[in-house]
């Protein structure tokens, strides 16, 4: 197909979401009648999404932004069974409780990217638990079930692998492509929704809705994939050494996401501007032929662009700052990440290797011992040698300590 004439289209393949369409040229041409009805769901696994969410909330907010609707669907009722797509074993089942205070953590990140409101491309979120609970499961399963070939439900990304990897399958989770085929069509029956969006492990749950509601009502639905995004070293995106990059400031520091993006491979700079950024492409184009040097400045813009759109400007500008100040002035600066001592720890002292992992800068002591042995462990700026050697209040600056792994990564130690 060449250019999509229609600007979300458009916008989906110049910038990289496009990797999958059910019917490609058909949707453009929906896309241009009018304002669509778009969404992406989500399981409430967690109380925050992290950045492996990220690619979905931006093709929700190009949505937005092109002229159409964009529905979240938190999966209240789905994530009582939990999507096995990606899994080698079954997700712990959650109670009800844990479900309602995660839904309520996660639907605080789409405050920060999506306009919600009652006009014709504000968005609006649901529940899937308001259809799914009330369902009668005979009836369900004559009138729905019937219309899902087990033969080609086994060879589903999400099914195959698990049992070709020899993992067990219950039936709860087989029962899961089912619900979120229905979905799809509760969503179309309720509110007109005719195209699903998500990752590209979804795209046989994807089909399976829009070939039921073909069968079922006759309609005509679509469905969209993103490709799976990971790093220039292979890595999936929303994983650190430290843990998962998680997009409520709850979990992660303003400060940290920042310095996530500003940690970005060279080789990733121009595509992580396009997926994870506004600016326009012409800019992006001038920003990923810098070289050397210069490729800092572009990671800067990244981090900025990506930790405004997250947490705000004044948080974006103060997250660039401290690290203005840490990096090119050898600064203490309360923004960093702090970890607190009592006072009395700090007189007796604490080995290095435990105080590196109790501020997180390792994952255990093993790994913090292997970091000063590489000599990737600072105090203060100043390399440590000996990795059981005792930190105590008498290394204190300033009325504090700043610890380094590698030229990245501070905490700062306080007295509490």
């Amino acid at each position: 197909m060449s250019t999509p004439a229609s600007d979300f289209l458009r916008v989906v393949t110049e910038r990289g979401y496009l990797h999958q369409c059910t019917d490609l040229e058909g949707l453009d041409a929906h896309a241009r009648s009018g304002p669509i009805t778009g969404y992406i769901g989500f399981d409430c696994t967690a109380d925050s999404l992290h950045v492996g969410s990220l690619v979905s909330i931006m093709l929700l907010r190009w949505l937005q932004k092109t002229g159409h609707k964009p529905v979240v669907l938190l999966g209240g009722g789905t994530s009582r069974i939990g999507d096995p797509s990606g899994r080698d074993e079954s997700r712990q089942l959650l109670t009800d409780e844990q479900i309602a205070t995660n839904m309520a953590g996660i639907g605080k990140v789409f405050q920060k990217f999506l306009t919600f409101g009652d006009g014709p491309t504000d968005a609006i979120m649901v529940n899937n638990a308001d259809w799914l609970d009330d369902l009668a499961y005979i009836p369900f399963l004559r009138d729905f079930g019937r219309h899902f070939s087990v033969n080609r439900m086994l060879t589903f990304d999400s099914v195959r692998l698990r049992l070709e990897r020899e993992q067990p399958l219950t039936f709860l989770e087989f029962n899961y492509m089912i619900l979120q085929a229905y979905d799809f069509l509760e969503l179309a029956r309720r509110m007109n929704m005719t195209l699903q969006m998500g990752g590209s492990d979804q795209w046989g749950n994807i089909v399976n809705g829009v070939e039921l509601a073909r069968r079922v009502d006759g309609r005509q639905l679509f469905g969209l994939t993103t490709p799976l995004v990971t790093t220039a070293g292979g890595e999936k995106m929303g994983k650190t050494a430290k843990g998962a990059v998680w997009l409520n400031e709850e979990r992660l520091s303003a400060y940290d996401y920042w310095q996530f993006w500003r940690n970005t491979a060279d080789q990733d700079v121009g595509r992580f501007l396009r997926l994870f950024t506004e600016l326009p492409l012409a800019e992006i184009e001038r920003l990923e032929r810098l070289e050397g040097q210069e490729l800092n400045d572009a990671k800067k813009v990244l981090a900025d662009a990506a930790t405004a759109l997250c947490h705000g400007e004044a948080a974006a500008a103060n997250a660039a700052e401290i690290a203005r100040r840490t990096f090119e002035e050898g600064a203490l600066d309360s923004g960093l990440p702090t970890l607190e001592i009592s006072e009395a720890e700090l007189r007796a002292g604490l080995p290095a290797f435990e105080l590196f992992r109790r501020a997180g800068l390792a994952e255990s002591n093993a790994e913090a011992r292997r970091l000063v042995r590489g000599k990737g462990a600072r105090l203060n700026d100043k390399i440590i040698e000996v990795e059981d050697v005792r930190i105590t209040s008498d290394d204190l600056q300033d009325g504090m300590l700043k610890l380094s792994a590698g030229r990245k990564r501070h905490v700062l130690v306080r007295p509490a």
